[in-house]
């Protein structure tokens, strides 16, 4: 079958999120045809490149997320009259979905009972978002027959939507306070994230004859996704390793926005994922956490199917088949440096551990994250790492030894990551905030007993075979690593277990075989209704997947325009800023 996979700032980028799972999966399932459809996020990234792409992959487009070139996409002035009239209409109902305070006002404010009270959210809830789904679906179909919206969507006419959605009757409290900086900061995000709008990508030359849509996260990567449904049928899977929504809600808060305009694009990523969740065939959360917030959103309990990430297994083989244990007297934390991972509770929580265990030793194995603040962080742990333990000699003439390192993957100590695993018994992680433990995982591969805080997805990745303790309680932590280091049996009995619960659930072949099954599960259930033409018109033989035509079919029925939508660019035509390349040949420019 033919998938269309939906990715935003990752795959097939040399860097980003998403990357190697997507590679693994596109690998892993060789007797399907990939296009990729990619939104970068930055000029770095674009300019890194592509990894080397296997033989799968027909077609990668791509589009920028980060800036555009104005030249070829204006819109608003260069509309005619009836189309500016049609955006005004389409903008305002979304700004007015987006600034809309929703049931709990209108409940709180009837004093109605209980049951009441919820039939009625229930009811405004649907409401909004038909509301918002309609609007958004209106702005779509006015891209593609009057070209793209980025500078209708800059406006001064939005601008006025969003202020008079802001002012209206119900609207958010927080919002009402909005000024005219907060509303042009608000209009710049929305165009960014509803960019994808103004894309040629759903044509019957793109999305529109692919069978399943992909989505590798929510948000503006899922877009491109309900585009193709609402123009062509297309079914949508989402997968969420982690939560979009989440990641919007933590982002807005270290950026420069007032709190109206962050009220307002929380509303507006809210009311996004919800459509998302709506639409979508099947989603597949990456974790138990990921799924309660897909619920809480929205999503419906039957559509959600957990997959765990594949991660690669081979390079930390060797360890794991060991005998040696590592050196009994030493904890290790591995991960990448920054303000979340409060590695100030674990020097704490060591310096608890060196009372009762004088020999003991932290290896900290990690690079600090992008930006200042993480760099600030790392200087000020080692600043606090050198006063919490000074350096240590055995004698008046002996070279001092601090307990505590911080070491980088690639240096003399550590040139591989597996060597990290196998200097230490126990593996430490203190994180505060969490998604997927990816570190815990390679722990456990490793055969490592770990002590870890109960944060994001770590109870149900460990299962039963570490020791988990509450977050920011160095004295709980320090107990638990003090236990491990005292009973080597215990430590060997965990690892154990550990090693043999990431083998079964968290290798890449049960990732892919996961979604393998997913695949034929969709495109048997929903298979999207054309005819398939070659070049000149003439039927193709074997067009389709065989799963398209077994007997019986979901209620969730291919929406839309159809299977003959019209699925043009308009006559506003390609945006500059979109890229459309064959693979060989952007190889080749790419030099791959």
């Amino acid at each position: 079958m033919r998938i269309g996979l939906l990715t935003e700032g990752g795959y097939p980028y040399v860097s980003g999120e998403a990357r190697l799972w997507c590679d693994r999966l596109v690998r892993g399932l060789g007797q399907h045809e990939f296009d990729i459809y990619a939104l970068s996020r930055s000029e770095r990234q674009e300019a890194q490149g592509w990894i080397e792409l296997p033989p799968q992959v027909n077609r990668v487009r791509t589009a920028p997320l980060w800036t555009v070139d104005d030249h070829g996409v204006a819109c608003g002035a260069g509309h005619g009259r009836r189309a500016r009239r049609r955006f005004a209409e389409c903008f305002g109902e979304l700004a007015a979905a987006v600034c809309d305070s929703g049931a709990a006002g209108a409940a709180g404010a009837s004093g109605a009972t209980d049951a009441s009270a919820s039939t009625d959210a229930s009811a405004s809830t649907d409401a909004l978002a038909d509301r918002f789904g309609s609007a958004l679906y209106g702005l779509a179909e006015l891209a593609r027959d009057h070209g793209g919206l980025v500078t209708a969507l800059r406006s001064e006419a939005a601008v006025r939507a969003l202020e008079s959605a802001c002012r209206a009757p119900g609207a958010l409290r927080t919002a009402r306070a909005a000024r005219v900086p907060d509303l042009l900061a608000v209009a710049s995000h929305l165009e960014r994230a509803l960019r994808p709008l103004s894309l040629d990508w759903y044509g019957d030359d793109g999305l529109g004859a692919v069978d399943l849509c992909h989505a590798t996260s929510g948000g503006p990567a899922a877009l491109p996704g309900l585009l193709a449904k609402h123009f062509s049928g297309v079914p949508l899977l989402v997968t969420e390793y982690g939560v979009q929504l989440r990641a919007h809600y933590l982002a807005t808060g270290d950026e420069a926005l007032s709190a109206p305009a962050r009220a307002l694009l929380t509303s507006f990523h809210g009311r996004l994922a919800a459509e998302v969740y709506r639409q979508a065939t099947i989603i597949t959360p990456g974790n138990t956490h990921a799924r309660r917030w897909q619920e809480r959103c929205g999503a419906e309990r039957t559509k959600l199917r957990t997959v765990y990430p594949g991660m690669e297994t081979s390079r930390f083989a060797e360890v794991g088949d060991r005998e040696d244990p590592g050196d009994p007297d030493t904890l290790l934390w591995v991960g990448r440096i920054e303000p979340a991972k409060d590695l100030i509770s674990l020097l704490h929580a060591f310096a608890e551990v060196r009372k009762e265990e004088p020999k003991a030793r932290l290896r900290i194995v990690g690079a600090p994250a992008e930006g200042p603040e993480a760099h600030a962080y790392l200087a000020h742990c080692r600043a606090l790492a050198a006063q919490l333990f000074p350096d240590e000699a055995q004698g008046a003439h002996a070279v001092g030894d601090n307990p505590v390192s911080f070491e980088e993957i690639g240096s003399p100590e550590t040139p591989e990551l597996a060597d990290a695993y196998a200097a230490g018994s126990v593996v430490v992680l203190s994180s505060v905030v969490e998604g997927f433990p990816i570190s815990l995982v390679e722990a456990m591969f490793c055969g490592r007993a770990t002590v870890s805080t109960d944060v994001g997805a770590v109870v149900e990745v460990i299962g039963g075979t570490g020791l988990v303790v509450p977050p920011r309680n160095p004295r709980a932590l320090a107990e638990a690593c003090v236990a491990l280091l005292r009973d080597a049996g215990r430590r060997e009995r965990l690892g154990a277990a550990a090693r043999a619960r990431a083998l079964e659930l968290f290798t890449v072949e049960q990732n892919t075989e996961a979604f393998r099954g997913i695949y034929l599960e969709i495109v048997s259930h929903c298979p999207v209704r054309r005819e398939a033409v070659d070049d000149a018109g003439e039927p193709v033989p074997f067009g389709h997947p065989a799963e398209a035509y077994m007997p019986g079919r979901w209620a969730v029925a291919a929406g839309g325009a159809g299977a003959d939508g019209d699925g043009g660019a308009g006559p506003g035509g390609a945006p500059s800023w979109a890229q459309e390349t064959d693979r060989p040949e952007r190889l080749k420019g790419a030099g791959v």
